[in-house]
């Protein structure tokens, strides 16, 4: 069984930075997508970005050249750094782990999920 743990949320201002780590624990991951999504009151949960084993990153259109996920394999670890943050962002950051690249952007695919990290975004 894989436990994904994230951290790094908080509250910032609009234009501001934050940089979220996901790190999973319970087995060594291997040729695995792990990807980010969030969810804002009242809506559903929404694609952020995914990333391969090796590198292969996709974004949603509302992120990109704002966002950039990384991951680091040996350590188990992903990352979603966020720049120019908008109050639009606001939600709970989930991480999650297992689904095929094809289907990297529908929840219903991901075996595994974190217990999500709050980002709040004031104008």
């Amino acid at each position: 069984q894989v436990r994904l743990v994230e951290s790094g949320g908080g509250l910032v201002q609009a234009g501001s930075s934050l940089r979220l780590s996901c790190t999973a624990s319970g087995r060594t991951l291997s040729d695995e997508y792990m990807a980010w999504f969030r969810q804002a009151p009242g809506k559903a949960r929404e694609f952020v970005a995914g990333i391969t084993w090796r590198s292969i990153t996709r974004y949603a259109d509302s992120v990109k050249a704002r966002f950039t996920i990384s991951r680091d394999n040996a350590n188990n670890a992903d990352y979603l750094q966020m720049n120019s943050l908008k109050p639009e962002d606001t939600g709970v950051y989930y991480c999650a782990l297992g689904a095929p690249e094809s289907r990297s952007a529908d929840t219903n695919w991901y075996p595994y999920w974190g217990q999500g990290t709050q980002v709040t975004v004031s104008s």
